[in-house]
């Protein structure tokens, strides 16, 4: 549980590029008893979240952003050893940003989170071409890929990648998943382009992945429950280092 007023002060260091400010919240915050798990889902993905909206309505300048983003990454760089790690449910991953897309965040957030979860992850990040993608998908036949995308532009190029997969027809228990800002702004754009799932935060996208007959998005009432039963199940296990 994140303490009134970190959210606040982490945004405001954030914004002023403060790098030494913004690692003494988190660090005060793991100091009173917030789990890693939670500075991930409850600090780091909200504030992602928050930038990207404040830069949208141009309420922040690039500059701004720039800097918010590397801080955040550089925070989550910091917190992946200290992620506790499920036994393996034998399960892989792909996790890919949309070809052109500039915000890697929340495909790194989700990773480690998937890692952390017990699933064999590969994350191969943004700037790579659709048939870059199917190759490597057909190299490691994943049980999900992931998709990540923040901006409307990207959307075609995330269809078309859907649309090839769907006519190789190679990878028929795959599941495909959406996630990002592009597809929380647009609802029902996952079910237009043809995903079989779509998330909304890190936490649904867990929850949706681990449910192999899901096909809905998660219901939002119910994301404060499996956010309490995820880290109850992640404090119960030691953290242990991934490298």
């Amino acid at each position: 549980m994140v303490k009134e007023g970190i959210l606040e002060r982490y945004l405001d260091a954030l914004l002023q590029g403060q790098r030494q400010a913004c690692r003494g919240v988190i660090e005060q915050a793991l100091q009173s008893g917030t789990l890693a798990s939670s500075v991930y889902l409850d600090i780091i993905w909200p504030m992602m979240a928050e930038i990207e909206k404040l830069a949208r309505a141009e309420r922040i300048t690039p500059t701004q952003e720039h800097m918010a983003t590397r801080i955040n990454r550089t925070i989550i760089d910091q917190l992946q050893n200290k992620l506790p790690h499920r036994p393996s449910q034998n399960k892989k991953i792909v996790i890919c940003c949309a070809p052109e897309e500039l915000q890697e965040l929340g495909a790194q957030i989700l990773a480690d989170l998937f890692e952390s979860d017990g699933w064999e992850v590969r994350f191969l990040g943004g700037g790579l071409s659709n048939d870059d993608i199917l190759a490597f998908v057909n190299e490691n036949s994943p049980d999900v890929l992931l998709m990540y995308g923040t901006t409307p532009k990207q959307a075609p190029q995330i269809r078309q990648l859907i649309d090839s997969i769907r006519d190789v027809n190679a990878w028929p228990t795959m599941r495909i998943m959406v996630s990002g800002g592009l597809f929380n702004r647009a609802k029902g754009l996952w079910q237009e382009i043809g995903a079989d799932l779509f998330a909304a935060s890190a936490l649904e996208a867990i929850q949706q992945a681990s449910n192999e007959s899901a096909t809905e998005p998660c219901e939002e009432g119910a994301t404060g429950r499996r956010r309490r039963r995820y880290q109850r199940t992640h404090k119960a296990r030691p953290a242990q280092s991934s490298r």
